[in-house]
């Protein structure tokens, strides 16, 4: 699909991977339409795309109700007439030992991360088929193939994201809709506010766990799907290498991934005050792309991963060949 002039749509646009995903299309002149709660985020965002000579429109959205979602759909029909992109990327998350969550809390998370995203399928497939073309992307991540303790809701949903991409496919398929496509992206570890926003109840501040890659290079591989879909990409040579190892020895990928994230997704000294985050009411400030951890852990525990990684994957071809 050509880049310039497409309408996109793109929500969890206040920060991290929406905002870099924004401009990034903003950059290839698309007409983009910004969806999240902060109003004052959004007006930033959409400034910093007019600054790119991008047409750009926020619009405040509240992503786990269908009735907000269908608004922001039609409001985009009403005004440009038509829906090229729908880019389903808000997200919250939560860290806490499983009994330790709130049911509220991790209601909260489902209703964002799951919800948000069959709100946004469900209110924007029928005028892709409808004009018989239209690109829907969903974020899920890697944590949906080889799940991580301590963010049980987010994992859940993220692997549930992952199975209605390839649910929606198929009725595509079934039903003849062959210019309507539907792709995953899976980012391993981002760069994004996400951590420093999330709900804690762990006690631990929490950390960004190496290896961590850029929000624009997430953004550079939804933009890249929009011009050749695929049913899924995994951004992050880390990630790969996690979802290889887990299906060639599903066993050591659980045990190795728990190993990294109690050593350090989760500081082992610094403590942090139990919070419920950004769950219920938005981070204050005027949103960022970027957390605080790019270029900084990716030193010393970069090799570490590395070693780590590249152990499990000999260790899995080893075990392969000798089945």
């Amino acid at each position: 699909m050509r880049i310039r002039d497409s309408v996109v749509v793109v929500t969890g646009a206040s920060g991290g991977i929406g905002r870099a995903t924004a401009l990034a299309f903003a950059r290839r002149h698309a007409v983009v339409v910004l969806a999240a709660r902060r109003e004052a985020a959004l007006n930033e965002v959409a400034e910093e795309c007019r600054s790119h000579g991008a047409t750009a429109t926020p619009v405040v959205t509240e992503v786990a109700d269908s009735e907000s979602v269908d608004a922001l759909a039609q409001y985009v029909l009403d005004r440009y007439g038509r829906i090229d992109v729908w880019v389903n990327n808000a997200a919250l998350t939560g860290f806490a030992p499983f009994t330790e969550m709130p049911l509220d809390d991790f209601r909260r998370i489902v209703d964002v991360n799951l919800m948000g995203y069959v709100h946004g399928a469900r209110s924007v497939l029928p005028h892709f088929r409808e004009q018989g073309s239209g690109v829907l992307i969903n974020v899920s991540s890697v944590v949906a193939v080889v799940p991580q303790p301590y963010t049980h809701a987010y994992g859940m949903t993220k692997a549930a994201v992952r199975a209605l991409s390839t649910s929606l496919r198929q009725e595509l398929q079934i039903g003849g809709a062959n210019g309507v496509r539907v792709c995953s992206v899976l980012p391993a570890a981002i760069d994004t506010p996400l951590f420093e926003h999330s709900a804690n109840y762990t006690g631990r501040r929490i950390l960004a766990m190496p290896l961590v890659y850029s929000p624009e290079r997430v953004a550079s591989a939804i933009v890249g799907l929009v011009r050749r879909p695929r049913r899924e990409v995994i951004v992050g040579p880390a990630g790969r290498a996690l979802v290889s190892q887990a299906k060639t020895a599903p066993g050591l990928a659980e045990r190795m991934m728990a190993r990294q994230v109690e050593r350090s997704h989760l500081s082992r000294t610094e403590p942090a005050p139990i919070t419920s985050g950004n769950l219920y009411q938005p981070a204050p400030g005027s949103g960022a792309v970027h957390g605080q951890w790019h270029g900084r852990r990716q030193t010393a525990l970069r090799r570490i991963a590395v070693a780590a990684l590249t152990t499990g994957a000999v260790i899995a071809i080893v075990r392969r060949r000798r089945r």
